[in-house]
């Protein structure tokens, strides 16, 4: 991991992030979607406060990491939903925990207590990942959606900052 760098996410990066988010949905075991958003789109989704991109010492992008609003409502603003991918030549190298450990630092610095996920049980590294990041199985959503023609269930995660209260 010593030759590896977080960075906020930039326009300048999207090319590279929409074709790892590509290739996390063309594995099949990251998200119900299927083709990843035009970068407009993308852009709008997400919280620009926390957004961020690994990156090796010659600058190539190996993966990324955002969060959504979970909700409008002021009562939830301490809550989001986040993404991660990682660029499947460059998983295995702590390209994820490097990711999930400063959206951890940067959403605690804005006052967000709670980072939710849903994970397809079937991905065992985001499971052990979110797991060793201090992230709790909340329940499952049993068939909660059909993917390429299966129904899927969903594994809800979450993790409470023990420092906001």
């Amino acid at each position: 991991m010593t030759d590896l760098t977080v960075r906020p996410m930039t326009e300048a990066d999207s090319d590279r992030v929409l074709a790892i988010y590509q290739a996390g949905l063309d594995a099949g075991n990251a998200s119900f979607e299927i083709t990843a958003p035009t970068w407009t789109a993308f852009d709008a989704a997400r919280l620009t406060g926390h957004r961020f991109v690994a990156v090796d010492r010659d600058g190539a992008v190996l993966g990324w990491i955002a969060v959504s609003p979970t909700s409008t409502r002021a009562v939830y603003a301490g809550v989001v939903e986040h993404s991660v991918y990682v660029d499947p030549a460059a998983q295995g190298r702590g390209v994820a925990r490097l990711l999930l450990d400063a959206l951890i630092t940067s959403t605690e610095a804005a006052g967000i207590w709670t980072i939710q996920s849903g994970v397809f049980p079937e991905n065992a590294a985001s499971m052990a990942l979110h797991q060793r990041a201090g992230f709790r199985v909340i329940g499952v959503r049993e068939r909660v959606g059909r993917h390429h023609d299966r129904w899927r269930d969903v594994v809800l995660l979450e993790r409470r900052s023990p420092t906001i209260t």
